[in-house]
C-alpha cells in the first residue's frame, strides 16, 4: 500500500486541541463490532496479545473469533445486505460522502492511534487517514454514476445489462496501512451495494473499530459493516464461509495462495493485493534531485513496509558513483525516533520479530558481498521507546540481481543499488522477477520513458515520481503481486456482477419446434 497524495502533509498540520471520541473504547474492547454495535467475542480460540511497536509494552489483547463468531458476523452482514443493496446509488453515495466528513473530523485522533497501531511517524499517518477520507468521499461521489447498458436488438427487441452488487464481502487487511487497507476495500464495497465483514490485521486491530462507529454515526445501517477480530485461523474460516460472495485480500503472496485456494473451493471472487519487489531505473539524464527523492520516497516510507517499494534501485553506470554519494548523504540525515515527534521521519518496525527477519537479509547480503553504505542497525532510543525496534534505513552497494535481498521482498528500509549499462540491459533485469506490483523510471527523455513503461511488467508505473496514488487510479498487481485492482472506476468492476435481461417486444419465434 502507499501514500495517496504525499504533498498534502503540508496541510494537514497538528491540531493542538482535536476532538477525542473513539480512543479510549478502541484500545479496551470489546474488540469486534457486529450488527451495528460492539460486542465481546462469544467463541474466542484464544486472547491474541498485541505490543506497541514504538514501546515494545503490551496495547490490549484481542481474541481471535472462532467459527460461531464469523458466522455471527456473516448472518448480520447478509440480514443487512437486503436493505442496503436496494438503496439508490445515490442515496448510498451520500451516506459514504457523510463518513468521509466524519474521518476529517476526527482524523488526528484515528491518526494518532494508528501510530500506536503501527509505529509510523504521525505525519503518515494523518497522510493515511486523509487517504481513507479520500475514499469514501471519491466513491461516495462516482457510485451515482454507475450505470448499465441498453442494448437495441431487432423489431424494437432490446436488452438490458444491469450492474449488481455481490453480496458480502470479505475483507482482511494489512497491518502496514491498517485503516487504509481497510478503507479502500470498505468504500468501493459498500458503494456498489456489498456489505462487508472485515478481519484486520491481528497486530494492528483498532481503527477498523473506530471506522465502524463513524460508519453507524453516518448513516450506514446495522450490519452493513462489521468487524472481527482473528489471525489466520479466522481468516480462513471467514474465506470458507458460504455467505461469502468475494474475499478482499490485502498482505503476502504466501497468505493471499491460502486465501486464493479457500476461495476456489467455493468458487468465490477474489481480489488479492500482494507483494512486490519494484524496479526504479534512474537514467544519466534525470533530474538527479527528482531522482533523489524518489528513491527515498520508493525505500524509506513507513520504515520501509510498504508493498509497491522500489526497493531495487538501477542507476545508469555514467551517474553511479555520484547519485550513491547523494543518497548515502540524504539517508543517514534521515532522523529516527518518536513516532508522534513531528520531526520523525523514521518510525518503529512492526515487532521484535519482524525487525529480526529485516536484520537476517542485511547479514545474509553482506556475506554474498554488499557492502553497507549506512543503516541496517537496531537504534537503541531512551525510555520509554527503549522496548521498540527502530532500524536505521539500510544502503547496500554492490549488488548483484541473484542474492537473496535483492530477489526477495524485505519488508523493511533497505535499498538495494544496482548499476546498468544499457537500456535493453535493464529492462531484462528489472523483469527478471515473480513479482509485478510496481516500477518506476526517471528520465528527462519522454521517448524513452514511454518506451520503458510499456516495457515494465508491473501494475503501476510511475515517470519521474513513486509511491503516490491518488484515489482516481487504480492500484494491482501482475504477475505474483495480485489478481484485480483496487481504488479508479475499476474497483467498481471489482464489486459488481453483470446481469442481461432480455426483453422481447413481439411475438417468440421458435423455429420448426411449433407449427401454428
Amino acid at each position: 500500500m502507499v501514500v495517496s497524495r504525499i504533498n498534502i502533509w503540508r496541510i494537514l498540520s497538528p491540531n493542538k486541541i482535536y476532538q477525542k471520541k473513539y480512543f479510549s473504547t478502541a484500545v479496551k474492547g470489546p474488540f469486534n463490532h457486529i450488527g451495528g454495535a460492539k460486542t465481546a467475542c462469544l467463541d474466542a480460540i484464544r486472547d491474541v496479545p498485541v505490543r506497541e511497536p514504538s514501546t515494545g509494552n503490551s496495547l490490549c489483547n484481542v481474541p481471535a473469533s472462532g467459527a460461531n463468531e464469523v458466522d455471527r458476523a456473516v448472518t448480520a452482514a447478509s440480514q443487512a445486505f437486503r436493505q442496503w443493496s436496494k438503496f439508490s446509488n445515490s442515496e448510498r453515495g451520500r451516506v459514504l460522502l457523510s463518513a468521509g466528513g466524519k474521518i476529517r473530523q476526527y482524523l488526528e485522533e484515528i491518526a494518532r492511534v494508528e501510530v500506536r497501531n503501527t509505529g509510523k511517524p504521525i505525519w503518515e499517518a494523518r497522510l493515511d487517514i486523509a487517504s481513507c477520507a479520500d475514499a469514501f468521499e471519491y466513491f461516495g461521489g462516482i457510485i451515482a454514476s454507475l450505470a448499465g447498458q441498453h442494448i437495441p436488438l431487432h423489431n424494437d427487441t432490446f436488452a438490458m445489462v444491469l450492474r449488481e452488487p455481490l453480496g458480502v464481502i470479505a475483507g482482511i487487511g494489512a497491518w502496514n496501512y491498517p485503516l487504509q487497507s481497510c478503507s479502500w476495500k470498505a468504500a468501493p464495497a459498500l458503494a456498489c451495494g456489498n456489505t462487508m465483514v472485515f478481519k484486520p490485521s491481528q497486530f494492528t486491530p483498532l481503527t477498523a473499530l473506530m471506522l465502524a462507529d463513524l460508519l453507524s454515526e453516518s448513516g450506514v445501517p446495522e450490519g452493513v459493516f462489521n468487524v472481527i477480530q482473528g489471525e489466520e485461523t479466522t481468516g480462513s474460516l471467514l474465506c470458507q464461509h458460504p455467505g461469502i460472495a468475494k474475499i478482499s485480500f490485502t498482505g503476502s503472496v504466501a497468505t493471499g495462495v491460502k486465501v486464493m485456494t479457500a476461495a476456489a473451493a467455493g468458487l468465490k471472487k477474489v481480489t488479492l493485493e500482494l507483494g512486490g519487489k519494484s524496479p526504479l531505473i534512474i537514467f544519466d539524464d534525470a533530474d538527479m534531485t527528482n531522482a533523489l527523492k524518489g528513491s527515498l520516497l520508493a525505500n524509506f516510507l513507513s520504515q520501509g513496509e510498504v508493498c509497491s517499494n522500489g526497493t531495487r534501485v538501477f542507476v545508469q553506470e555514467t551517474i553511479a558513483s555520484q547519485f550513491l554519494d547523494k543518497l548515502v548523504e540524504a539517508t543517514k540525515k534521515l532522523k529516527i525516533g518518536d513516532p508522534y515527534a513531528e520531526d520523525t521521519v523514521v518510525g518503529a518496525t512492526i515487532s521484535k520479530e519482524h525487525a529480526e527477519k529485516v536484520l537476517k537479509y542485511i547479514e545474509d547480503a553482506k556475506k554474498e558481498g554488499a557492502k553497507v553504505m549506512c543503516g541496517g542497525e537496531r537504534i537503541h532510543l531512551p525510555s520509554p521507546l527503549d522496548g521498540g525496534y527502530y532500524l536505521s534505513p539500510c544502503v547496500l552497494a554492490n549488488c548483484h540481481d541473484g542474492m537473496r535481498v535483492v530477489q526477495e521482498e524485505v519488508f523493511g528500509a533497505v535499498l538495494s543499488f544496482l548499476t546498468f549499462s544499457t537500456e535493453e540491459e535493464v529492462l531484462k533485469r528489472a523483469n527478471d522477477t515473480m513479482f509485478g506490483l510496481a516500477g518506476g523510471v526517471f528520465t528527462r527523455d519522454l521517448q524513452r520513458a514511454i518506451r520503458v513503461v510499456h516495457k515494465l511488467q508491473a501494475g503501476t508505473v510511475w515517470i519521474n515520481n513513486f509511491n503516490v496514488v491518488p484515489l482516481e487510479i487504480p492500484f494491482g498487481g501482475y504477475k505474483q503481486s495480485g489478481i484485480g485492482r483496487e481504488n479508479g472506476t475499476a474497483a467498481l468492476d471489482n464489486y459488481t456482477q453483470l446481469k442481461t435481461v432480455y426483453v422481447e417486444s413481439g411475438d417468440v419465434d421458435c423455429g420448426p419446434l411449433l407449427k401454428d
